[in-house]
This record gives structure tokens, sequence and C-alpha cells, in this order.
């Protein structure tokens, strides 16, 4: 016999759910069978598998233990060596990095390892999530960036912030700002609106002002924070959140991002890629804004969380905004950060 704890991870899904996790090589008609016979009961008790399970619920199984193995199965965790991870934020069900770019925000090839790897690296590394606990529960990222974007990422750390992050970017209910360094002077506030459609086999979309069959609504505001002629450092916030959104909006309005190769301008980019090293689109996301709410995670009802500057936003705006107090207050939050 083995007897399982539900933790608070585990809580909350249903108790059949749980099951087809924990035995993941078994058929649900086996688990069914099992849960008919009570060689599975939940409380001591039978039961049919559509339970909500909650805290502290027992879980006894009744089979042999090569028979448990079996339909186990042999659970692989593959755990990355631990990096340095810029924490932002963190709490017992949520946890805010400052993604660098160059980073996969989730896995596209198995061979791949994203935030996901690193932030539940971090967490066996630090004791806060166990081995075994990773085999019926796993933290993710809620929210994804652009592989050479920066920025922050939320990632929930228990069931509860997964599923509450996850609510509230698929419902749009907190204010995303990024950073953008473009091409041209830009003096006033603007709201800008489109409609996008992706070609999928490039990746790449389209913004048109009229729309199109399968485009999708978009809206994007932005003002400036520091601007001369040559370029401008936006604040802009998403109204809508669609693939290449910011990129592709600002582009077709006659202000691409530096360093973006795929809606940008080359001779451009390869000014500043020879002048600063730059590689990768001069874009971060720089402030989520929380609204104020209540029920789970409302520890971060009205709260706000800023992503310093990466390094090449600095050695840009230091050098085209030379003794600029903006400047030196994105130099001096870095320094302290530190």
């Amino acid at each position: 016999m083995q007897e399982i704890k539900i933790t608070e991870n585990q809580a909350g899904q249903r108790f059949d759910k749980f099951l087809f996790k924990y035995f993941k090589e078994a058929t649900s008609g086996f688990i069914y069978k099992m849960l008919r016979k009570k060689n599975i009961v939940l409380n001591g008790k039978k039961s049919d598998g559509k339970e909500k399970l909650n805290v502290g619920d027992s879980i006894k199984i009744f089979m042999a233990d090569d028979t448990i193995l079996k339909f186990r199965g042999e659970i692989k965790l593959d755990i990355v060596k631990p990096i340095d991870l810029d924490i932002v934020y963190e709490d017992d069900n949520i946890l805010i990095i400052n993604k660098p770019s160059g980073m996969l925000s989730q896995k596209a090839e198995a061979s791949d390892v994203s935030v996901n790897e690193y932030i539940i690296s971090y967490l066996v590394s630090t004791n806060k999530l166990s081995e075994e606990q990773l085999k019926t529960f796993k933290p993710g990222v809620c929210n994804r960036l652009d592989r050479n974007t920066s920025g922050l990422i939320i990632a929930g750390k228990s069931l509860k912030g997964l599923q509450t992050m996850s609510k509230m970017f698929k419902e749009r209910t907190m204010d995303k700002y990024y950073f953008a360094l473009v091409n041209g002077k830009i003096e006033n506030k603007i709201n800008i609106k489109g409609y996008l459609k992706k070609d999928e086999k490039t990746n790449k979309v389209t913004i048109y002002k009229k729309e199109q069959k399968d485009s999708q609504l978009v809206e994007t505001e932005y003002e400036p924070v520091l601007a001369n002629n040559r370029i401008t450092l936006l604040k802009v916030k998403l109204i809508t959140g669609r693939t290449h959104q910011i990129r592709a909006h600002l582009s077709s309005v006659g202000h691409p991002l530096i360093g973006d190769y795929k809606y940008g301008n080359k001779k451009i980019n390869d000014i500043y890629k020879r002048q600063y090293g730059i590689k990768d689109q001069m874009l971060h996301s720089r402030l989520t804004v929380f609204p104020k709410f209540t029920g789970d995670c409302d520890n971060l009802s009205g709260k706000e969380f800023t992503a310093t500057l990466p390094d090449d936003f600095i050695k840009v705006l230091s050098n085209e905004f030379k003794n600029s107090n903006v400047v030196n207050d994105f130099i001096k939050e870095k320094q302290i950060k530190k």
C-alpha cells in the first residue's frame, strides 16, 4: 500500500486528472477500474475521480509496489545547472524575473533550455521544490517574450499562482509597458490601431490599415521618454497583445526598432551594430502594473514591478543622450540592483 498526502501544488485539481499524471503509463480505463474496485481510495472512501482535491487529502493505493512502478513509468527529471536569475519579486506562489535577451521563454525544440527549465532548477537548488513534487506539478511561465526581447517574465511557483497569473494574462487585467529604442524622432504621445495578419510559413506579421481575412485588431499606445533627431526611447503600452505587435506596428508607422532585422531598417541597424555591438531588437518589458483585486495572490493587488534596463540599452542611451538626468537615473537603478 502507498499513501499520498496532497500538498498546495496538487490541490485544486480533479482527482482523476491527478491520477492520470501520477500513473502516466496507465490507461484511463485502468485508473477508473482501480477506483471502482477501491484499489485507489480518497480519504478512505470509494471515489469516482470527479472530486476536487484539497490540501491534506489522503490517497491510498492498494497495489503491489512493482505494479505501481510499472504504471508510473520512468519519470525523467532533466534539471539543468542553475544560473543566476535576476529575480525582481518572489513569494510562495509566483516568481518574477528580468529575462535577458537571447533566452527562450519556453522550449521550441526538445533540446532547448528555456526560462521554465532555469526556474525549476532555481527552485530545486534552493529547496523550494522537491524532485518528488515535480512529478505531479511543474511551475511554469505565464507570459512569453520573444527570444531576443528582454524584461519581465512572471511564473507560477504553485498551482494557485500559475492559475491566477495565467487567468490575469488571458483576461488582460494587468497593464504591461515596454521600453523600445526606435529610429527617428517622436515628440508626442500617440495611440495607433491596425489589423495584424501572420504568415505562418515565415513567422512574420504584416500590419494593415483595413481589416483583412484572418487578421486581428491591434492597438498600441506609446509616448517618448527621450528623443533626439536620430532615435527615440519610447514607453509602449500594449492595449492588445499579438505576435510581434510592437515591432511590426512601430515599423508600419516609420519608426522601426533599432536592431530589429526582421521588421527594421538593415542599413540603420548595421550602423548601431558597428558602433555599439547591437545584435537584437531594442525591446524591453519594463513595467507590469497589477490592478486592485481580492482573492488568490491578492498580496500583489495594486503593486507594480520594474525590470532594470539591459547593458546595451544603457550603452546606447549614455552616448546618444549625454548628461541626461533620465539616463543617469537608469544607471543608478542598475547599480542599486547589483
